[in-house]
């Protein structure tokens, strides 16, 4: 699974990995970091300031010019961290470095935990297919209300399975539809750009949707944000930009077909012998975990504990063994650990307040802050891993001190999800760019269009409704 910006560019066969050329980045990164961080010194920074400055520096350089994965460049934020901030060793306080390993038993690690289960059960028994393909085989052979549905799907299994399993799962379904329409067909355009920009949109939708809003949730500590609450907030906006995206679409790229055969979907391609009673006890503990979910503040139980359902049922089932369990996305998990932990640094040191400081607040105003971090979210994800862009934008938002912060951290982490410019901006655009039936350059319309328009959408709805 394309589970990292390196995956993508494998794909597409624009990586080749060079470890002097790796080795190169790193010390270009070290030496800008050391430059602008340690050199100057900054009067009104403490020292453990200029540290974490470095390491904010360093670790974006890295995510950026991915000279090592995405999730070593968290674990050396986590050991730089503890050395040259914590200080760990004889005489130490330890509430000093502890602070930065906390984030490995955070609550939100292990709600994602439980999403990334409820998504391999899924896959494995071959459920998602088979409702995928047993909804779109009732839409009827009319291409608009197809399209619809297709985005729709799409949309809706992204907000609780991963963008990237459910972008290959759909373009598999649709597959037989794609490859017998004519090369030049719109309508084949639309279905091939529609699925990835659903698959990325629909992760706003969640708490598990997608890593940045774990990340951006992690940092509500003080007014944690519930899984009702969050899709309360990125559910509407995400469904506005679907709709818009699929009338873009539709007038961007015209079709000439007024009908379309649909029999081929009828059956699920690729599908598992999953016995039913698995499927059954998918469903359930499915239904079950969403209800929990939605309902937390009638019964009290917070959603991580509610995670440990699907996590302990299907393992003591034998839903899910050993096999599927190593290929979870740890590196996701260890990614999302080592932001929290970048966090802790950039806030417990000062460098947040300080950066923010710098910023024209009084004369631009509270909201054009906000959506200029957006902005600068859908830029930075489109060049790197959303997750990376979330962990470091979140942490500075945070000191901006507006009174309401999840309305200030959470338009960052929706808007890390509507950058798709770019074939290589998401694994979701990387598999649609890989079926050969749209050109990189068609990436860009869309892309465009979802990115100028999410800022402002997710800004102006979170900030009324949270």
């Amino acid at each position: 699974m394309l589970d990292t910006r390196e995956d993508v560019l494998r794909l597409l066969g624009r990586l080749e990995f060079s470890s002097s050329r790796a080795a190169i980045k790193v010390g270009v990164s070290i030496l800008v970091a050391g430059a602008v961080a340690l050199i100057p010194g900054y009067e009104a920074l403490s020292t453990q300031g200029h540290w974490a400055l470095f390491i904010l520096i360093l670790a974006a350089l890295l995510w950026t010019t991915e000279a090592m994965p995405a999730f070593a460049v968290s674990l050396l934020v986590m050991g730089l961290a503890i050395v040259l901030i914590g200080h760990p060793g004889r005489g130490a306080d330890p509430k000093a470095w502890v602070m930065f390993v906390r984030p490995w038993s955070s609550p939100l690690l292990w709600l994602f935990l439980g999403g990334l289960v409820m998504a391999e059960a899924a896959t494995r028994t071959g459920l998602d297919r088979w409702m995928a393909a047993g909804v779109l085989g009732r839409l009827g052979r009319r291409p608009a209300p197809l399209l619809a549905g297709v985005l729709a799907v799409t949309f809706i299994l992204s907000m609780f399975m991963s963008n990237t399993a459910t972008t290959a799962m759909m373009l598999a379904v649709m597959a037989p539809i794609i490859h017998s329409l004519p090369r030049e067909e719109g309508f084949a355009h639309c279905l091939v750009l529609g699925i990835p920009v659903a698959a990325n949109l629909g992760g706003m939708g969640t708490l598990i949707g997608t890593p940045p809003n774990a990340i951006a949730a992690s940092a509500l500590h003080a007014t944690p944000i519930g899984f009702g609450q969050w899709m309360l907030a990125g559910v509407p906006p995400a469904i506005l930009l679907v709709l818009a995206s699929w009338f873009f679409l539709r007038r961007r790229y015209p079709w000439g077909v007024t009908e379309v055969d649909i029999s081929a979907i009828q059956e699920v391609p690729g599908g598992t012998h999953a016995p039913l009673w698995q499927k059954l006890v998918v469903m359930a503990v499915f239904t079950m975990t969403i209800c929990l979910w939605l309902t937390t503040s009638l019964h009290g139980i917070p959603s991580p504990v509610i995670s440990f359902l699907p996590i302990t049922i299907f393992a003591v089932t034998g839903v899910i063994g050993a096999d599927q369990i190593r290929r979870l996305q740890w590196d996701v998990l260890l990614l999302m650990a080592g932001g929290m932990s970048l966090g802790i640094a950039v806030s417990e040191t000062g460098l947040a307040a300080w950066l923010v400081a710098l910023l024209p607040t009084e004369q631009w105003g509270i909201l054009p802050i906000i959506i200029a971090f957006v902005v600068v979210a859908v830029v930075m994800s489109n060049f790197m891993s959303n997750t990376a862009a979330a962990n470091v934008l979140v942490p500075l938002a945070m000191a901006l001190n507006t009174g309401q912060d999840a309305a200030t951290v959470v338009p960052i982490a929706l808007g890390a999800s509507a950058a798709m410019c770019l074939p290589i901006s998401t694994p979701p655009n990387a598999l649609a760019y890989a079926t050969r039936r749209v050109k990189g350059t068609d990436f860009v319309p869309i892309g465009i269009f979802v990115g100028l328009l999410a800022p402002i959408v997710t800004v102006v709805w979170t900030w009324f409704i949270l």
